[in-house]
């Protein structure tokens, strides 16, 4: 069975493929979304972050042993809070300026970063094997869907939904966004609000290192492979609306998904059309699909 012409399981396959990206998409985004949104600090280290939570991964397999699934919540922990170092001792400096001092510095971080695993490790990529229990694939009769695959995208769905529900549905999300209006009069409250804006900042880089756990099996571990991949990310939170945190999620998913059937029909144009799509966006609506105008 074909469509449009093309065999149905290389169109799935595809298809599959573009969802694992966007699942990666949204939930970077995601947590650009919260630092952005909670904080406002456009965080150009995000992709360093992420690959930190994959270097973290292999390095606790090559050198200690520990596997996948202690790395999973491991190695988020260890970039969250080399995260909430960063903000206390240094982003915390930069609060009441001007934006572009928190991108620089940032962009700084991640530059350091990337050159210090490069010097260290060099820019060849690490394998980081897939775990056992994940290992194989499963026949769907229309297509055969790697388990691993499948795994992420479950985990990277359930933690975006979770984190919506977090700070859109819970008293600790009013408090957060509480924080954002005014923090003086909620401090004036008893809330201790420097350590609530340092919890977040590490939360947002938590969850970019784990999702640099769950894409070292899949890709090559290398110093690179965040700042590959932040130009994108930044691109999907710009049409999803800065600071909104649905409207990351689903634009990830929903431009994972474009990307993919651009592979199928057009493959020139799949690593551009994200961007095609951003200034189009832009055009005509300057705010992204889910943002508020002002």
């Amino acid at each position: 069975m074909d469509i449009f012409g093309i065999p149905i399981q290389a169109f799935m396959g595809q298809l599959m493929l573009g969802l694992v990206n966007g699942a990666f998409y949204a939930m970077l985004s995601l947590g650009l979304a919260v630092i952005f949104g909670l904080l406002d600090i456009v965080n150009f280290a995000h992709g360093a972050l992420y690959m930190l939570g994959a270097f973290a991964a292999w390095i606790l397999l090559d050198q200690w042993g520990i596997n996948y699934w202690f790395s999973l919540i491991l190695a988020p922990l260890i970039v969250g809070l080399f995260g909430a170092i960063i903000e206390r001792l240094l982003l915390k400096r930069l609060y009441g300026l001007d934006p572009i001092y928190g991108l620089l510095l940032t962009f700084g971080i991640s530059l350091i970063l990337e050159g210090l695993l490069r010097q260290k490790y060099g820019v060849s990529g690490q394998s980081y094997p897939v775990p056992e229990l994940l290992s194989g694939a499963t026949n769907l009769g229309f297509m055969v869907l790697p388990n691993y695959r499948a795994w992420v995208v479950v985990v990277s769905l359930t933690v975006c939904l979770g984190t919506w529900f977090l700070i859109e549905r819970t008293r600790l999300g009013a408090y957060l966004r509480a924080g954002t209006e005014n923090a003086k009069l909620l401090q004036a409250f008893g809330v201790n609000v420097p350590l609530m804006v340092m919890l977040t900042y590490g939360a947002g880089a938590a969850l970019a290192g784990l999702a640099g756990v769950l894409a070292a099996p899949i890709i090559q571990v290398t110093p690179l492979m965040g700042s590959n991949l932040v130009i994108v990310v930044f691109a999907v939170v710009v049409i999803g609306g800065m600071g909104s945190i649905m409207g990351s999620i689903l634009t990830g998913l929903g431009l994972g998904l474009i990307e993919g059937l651009t592979r199928v029909f057009y493959p020139e144009a799949s690593s551009v059309v994200v961007f095609v799509i951003m200034v189009i966006v832009l055009f005509l609506r300057p705010a992204g699909l889910f943002g508020k105008e002002a």
